[in-house]
C-alpha cells in the first residue's frame, strides 16, 4: 500500500470516529429533518438497472453477426485437427501404460525362471530360516 492510500484510509478512520462519537449528540429535530429527508430522497431515486455481464470474444472473427458464424459450418479436416492432440494423448498413455505392463511380466517371468532353474526345491524359499541364511550370506 502507498503511502498515499494509507494517509486516506486513517482519515477515514477517524471521519468515521468523530461521527459515531458525535452522532448520540445530534437534536431529536435535526435527526427526524434527516430522516424525512432520506425517504424523500428514497423516493426520488431511480430504479438500479440490472444488467448481467456480456462475453465478449476477443479473437479474430469476434465482431462476425451470429447468422454468419452459423452458416459457416466446419470441414472434418478442421474438427479432426481440433480432436487430434486429444487422441494423441489418449494413446500415448495407453501405450505407456502397455510398456509398464510388459516390464513388470519380464521381471517377474526373469525372477520365476531364476527359482525354477535353482537346486534348492520351492519349500526352502519357504522357510524363514532359509531367507534369514541367505540374507546374511550376501
Amino acid at each position: 500500500m502507498s503511502s498515499l492510500e494509507t494517509r486516506e484510509l486513517e482519515f477515514a478512520r477517524q471521519v468515521r470516529r468523530a461521527l459515531d462519537e458525535n452522532a448520540a449528540n445530534i437534536p431529536s429535530a435535526t435527526v427526524d429533518r434527516l430522516a424525512v429527508a432520506r425517504r424523500a430522497a428514497l423516493a426520488r431515486k431511480k430504479p438500479e438497472t440490472v444488467s448481467a455481464p456480456v462475453f465478449v470474444p476477443a479473437f479474430a472473427g469476434a465482431g462476425m453477426p451470429q447468422a454468419d458464424m452459423a452458416q459457416r459450418r466446419r470441414s472434418p479436416l478442421r474438427r479432426f485437427a481440433l480432436a487430434w492432440p486429444l487422441v494423441a494423448l489418449v494413446v500415448s498413455l495407453v501405450g505407456i501404460a502397455y510398456w509398464e505392463d510388459q516390464q513388470r511380466i519380464a521381471e517377474l517371468a526373469d525372477i520365476d525362471a531364476a527359482m525354477l532353474s535353482d537346486d534348492l526345491p520351492l519349500n526352502a524359499y519357504l522357510d524363514h530360516g532359509f531367507n534369514a541364511y541367505l540374507s546374511r550370506a550376501h
